[in-house]
C-alpha cells in the first residue's frame, strides 16, 4: 500500500461542522476503495488542509477524493 500527502484549498472559512461533514464524505467514499485516511493538518490562514492518505495506488485515492467532492489540489507519493 502507498502513503501520500495530499493538499486540499479553500477551507479558510469552513466550520467544524463543515470539515467533520466532509472528512465523513471522504471516509465513506474511501473505504469501500481500500483507502485510509491518516492524520489531517488545518491552516486556517492559508486555507489548506494536508492529510496522510494510505491507498493502493495514486488513481484510486484521487478517484475516491473526486467522488468525495474534495479533490485535492496536489498528491505528493511518501517514499517508504
Amino acid at each position: 500500500m502507498a502513503t501520500f500527502l495530499d493538499v486540499h484549498a479553500g477551507y479558510a472559512d469552513v466550520s467544524p461542522q463543515e470539515l467533520t461533514a466532509a472528512l465523513a464524505a471522504d471516509r465513506a467514499c474511501a473505504e469501500p476503495e481500500g483507502v485510509r485516511l491518516g492524520r489531517g493538518w488545518l491552516d486556517r490562514a492559508s486555507g489548506l488542509m494536508f492529510r496522510v492518505v494510505h491507498g493502493p495506488d495514486r488513481e484510486t485515492i484521487l478517484r475516491v477524493q473526486e467522488r468525495a467532492g474534495h479533490p485535492a489540489t496536489e498528491l505528493v507519493e511518501i517514499p517508504q
